[in-house]
């Protein structure tokens, strides 16, 4: 039976993105799934991934990228019992999700409820789950407080404005002014990060208070600017180095923006309580296992009860990756793209 993939043999733009086919399907081995994927989140991190800039994954080549994946389970391998095959799955693959059969670890799956769109649940495994943990565990923030988003108008941006929003947070975003409306859509504050000083903006905003968490994934040095909009006791979670991914820093302007976080947290008592830490969902996963599978079924259950709404950007199919990486680096889309391996069209 003949399938599709994407395929990278070689890291750069997003020419490097070729639509493969396949002849045979590919069969799981001992603890494997085979899973007949019905959509692939797309985001900055793929398009990180597929420059080979991504620290967690250099290869090997060729591969098939695609950070997190839904679909259904088609076939068991050896010693496999559940999921039962028909189950709708979800999984974060860091590689592999843009295809229409993927084989992943049986234990790495989590089930989706029923009734549940796929394009909306793919829009979890990345981009809500680095949005929830980074809220309920790293900051472990509370409701009624003020946090501010780095980024707000993409698709962890905008997943940490919903939950906030679920939460019981205020928020206040940066953006660019075409995404303000998007970053005002979930009833936060948004500052054009171009119009001038976003930290004097905030502070402004807040009485000159700060605000309680604030989230950034530029990194460098521009966690000093989202330092400085903290509050007394308010903590600064880093969880991406865009700048040195995208060439506007060097990985050594990129190291001292980790250390700054380090050294900050040592000198907390020093800096009115106020402290930084790093988050990686891929570390944390490794190193908690029950707990991604513990937050990815809350907040599967918070997506079937409307109590979060995913922003699907737009519905391609597999054939349009190389277009959507272009969008992604291009940037503005406010919301996630996803692709749809079994639609031969838009949807």
């Amino acid at each position: 039976m003949a399938w599709e993939h994407i395929r990278i043999a070689r890291f750069g733009g997003p020419e490097v993105l070729e639509l493969m086919t396949e002849d045979a399907l590919p069969v799981p081995g001992p603890g494997e799934v085979r899973v007949k994927v019905l959509a692939a989140g797309t985001g900055f991190t793929d398009t990180f991934i597929r420059m080979g800039r991504y620290p967690e994954f250099k290869g090997p080549l060729p591969f098939t990228p695609g950070y997190d994946l839904v679909g259904t389970v088609d076939e068991l391998g050896e010693g496999v019992t559940q999921p039962a095959p028909g189950t709708m799955v979800a999984d974060m693959s860091v590689v592999g999700g843009y295809t229409q059969y993927a084989l992943r670890p049986a234990a790495s799956l989590v089930p989706v409820p029923k009734g549940i769109d796929p394009a909306e649940a793919v829009c979890l495994p990345l981009a809500y789950m680095t949005a929830y943990q980074m809220l309920a565990r790293a900051a472990a923030i509370q409701s009624g407080a003020t946090i501010l988003v780095i980024g707000a108008s993409g698709s962890v941006g905008t997943a940490l404005l919903d939950l906030a929003r679920a939460m019981g947070l205020q928020a206040i975003g940066t953006c660019s002014a075409a995404n303000m409306g998007v970053v005002e859509s979930y009833g936060a504050q948004a500052i054009d990060y171009r119009a001038g000083d976003f930290t004097a903006a905030v502070l402004q905003a807040t009485g000159g208070r700060g605000v309680d968490a604030a989230f950034d994934a530029i990194g460098g040095a521009h966690f000093k600017r989202s330092f400085a909009a903290l509050a007394k006791g308010g903590v600064l979670v880093g969880y991406g180095s865009q700048t040195m991914a995208t060439g506007g820093e060097s990985l050594i302007a990129a190291g001292l923006g980790l250390l700054r976080l380090k050294l900050w947290s040592l000198l907390s008592p020093l800096l009115r309580g106020r402290r930084a830490v790093w988050y990686s969902i891929t570390d944390r996963r490794k190193t908690y296992p029950a707990q991604f599978a513990e937050d990815m079924a809350k907040l599967l259950n918070c997506l079937k009860e409307g109590r979060i709404k995913p922003v699907v950007a737009d519905r391609l199919p597999l054939s349009a990756a190389a277009d959507v990486h272009r969008r992604i680096d291009k940037g503005g889309l406010g919301g996630k793209v996803v692709l749809l391996p079994f639609d031969a069209v838009s949807a």
